[in-house]
């Protein structure tokens, strides 16, 4: 059996703290709205590709551009929630579902 080393194991919210502050601080929040918009662009990208959907067809599905798409699968662009809605019920053909907390 193999013996563990007794180094002290760092769980994922103390390395968020250690990196970015506690929550509630700027650092913190400009992490999380990040981490949220890098968020947003995979699960387009994931939905984009499920569907064999190049970024330029659902660029015309959705009546913006390639390089538009491509920048929000980046984590390179803002989003306005019209836009967004438009790439997922009229790119995707999925709904948007919303929540608050």
């Amino acid at each position: 059996m193999k013996q563990i080393n007794n180094k002290k194991l760092t769980s994922f919210e103390e390395h968020l703290e250690a990196q970015y502050g506690k929550k509630g601080s700027a650092a913190r929040d400009a992490y999380e709205i990040g981490f949220e918009a890098f968020k947003l662009g995979v699960l387009i990208q994931e939905m984009r590709e499920r569907q064999n959907l190049t970024q330029e067809q659902l660029a015309n599905k959705c009546g913006t551009t390639k390089s538009y798409i491509s920048r929000i699968e980046n984590d390179a662009s803002d989003i306005r929630l019209s836009t967004l809605m438009r790439i997922v019920k009229d790119g995707l053909g999925a709904n948007l579902k919303l929540s608050l907390s």
